[in-house]
């Protein structure tokens, strides 16, 4: 990666959202998508879901990094929306399994844009379009860097908790089964790298990364891949605790601790210095740098 493009990846990154967001529907209502879909039926819609990711992100970056994660998790189960829908009893979803709870954030800012929205056009804007269009609005005030969202998806009533644990990456995953996850999806090893990037932003829990620091395997108790000032560096952010196996499941670290605020490239620089905090993003990194 070209450290002189700051912006290259995130450009890359962006385009690979809005593949990702097509191509899983591509299938049933492509013919409905384009870009503008609410201009005449709400013409208002985008400005408020903007207006609505704005303030709250003015006060906590973090939360743009929250709502482009939920945008990719809700792309890569079903595409309707169905990440936002509540369980019920006996019916577990989405928003309960543990790839998106408590790490999920960013629901209040759907819920204002709807409500808004709702209150001057009627049953006109999906929840599912508000995500994307609250995620294109997060790229831009970290990133700044715009795009145009394909638009015209209807929401589903469906979510399953299983559907989250059967498409969703998990973070433990190996070169090989990351990549065969990704493909399962329409999408490149490419592809693949450059929607990681979406990294470059937010934060991670502790326990997802306790394993690397204090339980790696019987010869290494420590992932010997880490470096060892970067390794040194979380531990005092995510000190071992017995009762949770390593790191407290309240604390968190940043993804990219040189530009926490920034969506930019500075994550790849890390993961090529060895410092990148989830074990799948290095063992993919490593794995492009053995194959390049």
């Amino acid at each position: 990666m070209n450290s002189n493009t700051p912006k290259l990846a995130v450009f890359a990154l962006i385009s690979c959202m809005i593949f990702t967001f097509s191509v899983s529907f591509v299938a049933s209502n492509s013919a409905t998508l384009k870009v503008g879909f609410y201009w005449k039926a709400c013409p208002s819609a985008e400005a408020i879901v903007r207006k609505a990711v704005n303030k709250p992100v003015a006060r906590n970056p973090g939360l743009a990094a929250g709502l482009i994660r939920m945008h990719f998790h809700d792309c890569f189960v079903r595409v309707y929306a169905s990440l936002l829908l509540d369980s019920k009893p006996g019916k577990p979803v989405e928003k309960g399994h543990p790839s998106n709870n408590p790490s999920s954030r960013g629901f209040e800012v759907i819920d204002e844009a709807k409500v808004e929205i709702e209150a001057i056009c009627s049953r006109t804007v999906s929840c599912s379009n508000i995500l994307a269009f609250a995620a294109r609005d997060s790229v831009f005030k970290l990133g700044r860097i715009n795009y145009a969202v394909l638009a015209g998806h209807r929401d589903g009533i469906v979510s399953l908790f299983d559907e989250a644990t059967q498409n969703l990456p998990r973070r433990t995953f190996n070169a090989l089964q990351l990549e065969a996850n990704f493909a399962r999806k329409g999408l490149s090893l490419d592809e693949m790298v450059t929607l990681s990037g979406a990294h470059s932003i937010g934060l991670s829990h502790c326990t997802s990364i306790s394993n690397r620091l204090y339980s790696f395997n019987a010869t290494h108790p420590q992932d010997p891949s880490i470096d060892p000032v970067y390794a040194a560096f979380l531990e005092k952010k995510c000190p071992y605790r017995p009762s949770t196996n390593g790191g407290g499941s309240d604390l968190t670290v940043d993804l990219d601790v040189v530009t926490r605020q920034s969506l930019d490239n500075k994550y790849y620089v890390g993961l090529k210095s060895s410092r990148g905090l989830l074990t799948s993003d290095q063992i993919n990194a490593d794995e492009q740098s053995v194959n390049s």
